[in-house]
């Protein structure tokens, strides 16, 4: 009886641990970051708040928005633009833009379109800074920063 027992413990011991359920280790259960995903800049709409080291002219609104893959439009401060855009990981690179060609109504805001309009050409790279959109030119320097619309 004692033989039938123990043999009887040799086959159930191993059946029962090839039954439970495999151990998950913590590495497995927590993604790490560099699979998070980023957050995707297609569908978003921009306003911007700083053009380099200066402010945007308050009550003047200029835009960038991302309304499709591979697609960039806004508002310059005057004029409306669009174009394409190339963005892979954290680079982000600018096609030629075409604008209207609306006169703007001060000399202000016709220097800002046009600062605004070569600095979006001269951007490398981007980040988001909290709930800020930071496009950064090539050769370093003061980021263009954006506020979601």
């Amino acid at each position: 009886m004692r033989l039938r027992w123990t043999l009887s413990l040799i086959v159930l011991v191993p059946l029962a641990a090839g039954c439970a359920p495999p151990a998950v280790t913590p590495a497995a259960a927590t993604p790490t970051p560099a699979a998070a995903a980023a957050p995707s800049l297609v569908g978003s709409a921009w306003r911007l708040k700083d053009l380099g080291e200066a402010a945007a002219i308050p009550g003047v609104e200029a835009t960038l928005e991302f309304p499709a893959a591979g697609r960039a439009a806004g508002r310059g401060s005057c004029n409306r633009f669009f174009g394409t855009v190339e963005i892979s990981g954290e680079s982000i690179r600018f096609g030629p833009l075409a604008a209207t060609k609306m006169a703007c109504l001060d000399a202000a805001s016709n220097a800002q379109e046009t600062k605004y309009l070569e600095s979006l050409q001269a951007v490398e790279r981007f980040e988001f800074d909290g709930p800020a959109l930071l496009l950064y030119p090539r050769g370093g320097g003061a980021p263009l920063r954006f506020v979601r619309k």
